[in-house]
């Protein structure tokens, strides 16, 4: 995605960069929200003064250092995956059950079956299973991300052909559209539902007709998927178990 205009607030010795979306909707109020990947966004309505931007993050800076670290104290208590059977992995939005089988002289598999993940190794090693697993999510992103962009390229008159797509695992986007008009996408997305999936791709397809994120950009995405909050908040906070290792 493109850069986001942005403020930095100060508090207790931190910094703490603030995210700007401008709203040129009618009726919209100000809003400060702080998400699990520890992100801080501030939805400006149009006709905002500076001064009663700066009024309004001098007022919540304090709630907001204190949101940040409330999730850095959940994150800090994660546990590890430890890629033993019994233990759930998401995918397309739902927890999946993994069972680890150990099978020396059979080909080592990943495969789904009534809702388990099962993973078929030659030797009981941690790593292995996550590397197997990992290459199976990237597989079925592959797919599944294709599939759903060409079901969606003919909700956006503005892309003549199908832009280029690639996969990369990145620790704070969802994905990104280059100038060059390539689209890249976490292929740790393919684990969130299939309405968040899309939109994460329609924000990306968006970006081909407005490379910023100004009140062009959020006018045409409020367009073609008007519950894009609602379907962005729900990714939110899936966030930290589906990036979990």
């Amino acid at each position: 995605m493109e850069e986001t205009p942005s403020r930095v607030l100060t508090y207790g010795g931190e910094q703490i960069r603030v995210n700007l979306i401008p709203r040129p909707r009618p009726g919209t109020t100000l809003r400060i929200k702080v998400h699990p990947d520890l992100t801080v966004q501030v939805v400006v309505p149009e006709g905002t003064t500076e001064t009663d931007l700066d009024r309004a993050l001098y007022q919540k800076t304090r709630w907001i250092w204190q949101k940040l670290r409330d999730f850095r104290a959940v994150q800090e208590h994660a546990t590890p995956r430890a890629y033993v059977s019994g233990e759930s992995h998401f995918y397309l939005g739902r927890r999946h059950l993994l069972k680890v089988q150990h099978q020396p002289d059979a080909p080592e598999t990943v495969r789904m079956l009534r809702g388990r993940l099962e993973v078929s190794v030659q030797e009981r090693n941690t790593l292995r299973i996550q590397k197997l697993l990992e290459l199976w999510y990237f597989a079925r992103a592959q797919d599944v991300f294709r599939t759903r962009l060409d079901a969606l390229l003919p909700t956006t008159l503005w892309v003549s052909t199908s832009p280029a797509l690639k996969l990369q695992v990145m620790q704070t986007q969802w994905g990104n559209c280059s100038p060059g008009g390539t689209i890249t996408l976490n292929p740790h997305l393919v684990k969130a539902p299939r309405d968040c999936i899309d939109y994460v791709i329609l924000h990306e397809l968006c970006h081909l007709k407005e490379h910023n994120h100004g009140p062009a950009f959020w006018s045409l995405l409020e367009r073609v998927i008007p519950d894009w909050e609602r379907r962005k908040a729900r990714l939110d906070g899936m966030a930290e178990m589906m990036l979990q290792k």
